[in-house]
C-alpha cells in the first residue's frame, strides 16, 4: 500500500471477517480492506458525478435527442455509417 497510512480500530461482524480471511487470509485483510473502500468511493465519487450531470442537456437542443427513441435511432445511424465508412477487422465483421 503506497504512500502514507494510517492504524485504525474497526468494527466487522465475525462472519464477514471469515469470509474475507478464507478469499484472502488474516495477511491481506488489509490490502483487500483498501482496495474494497477505494472501490466503493470511486462508486460514490462516479454517482455524485452523474447526479451532478442529470439533466444538464435538458436545454441544449440536439437534432435527432429529441426522445430516448430517436436518440437510439441516432446511434444506431451513426453505427451504420461507422460501419461504411472503416474498413473491416477482425473484431467487427
Amino acid at each position: 500500500m503506497p504512500g502514507a497510512t494510517v492504524r485504525m480500530h474497526i468494527v466487522m461482524p465475525t462472519e464477514l471477517v471469515a469470509s474475507i480471511d478464507r478469499l484472502v487470509g488474516r495477511r491481506g485483510r488489509s490490502h483487500f480492506l483498501v482496495e474494497a473502500a477505494a472501490e466503493k468511493l470511486a462508486r460514490f465519487q462516479l454517482a455524485k458525478l452523474v447526479e451532478d450531470a442529470a439533466g444538464s442537456l435538458a436545454d441544449v437542443d440536439i437534432p435527432g435527442w429529441e426522445t430516448s427513441e430517436a436518440a437510439a435511432e441516432w446511434v444506431r445511424a451513426s453505427r451504420r455509417a461507422d460501419d461504411a465508412r472503416l474498413p473491416p477487422s477482425p473484431d467487427r465483421p
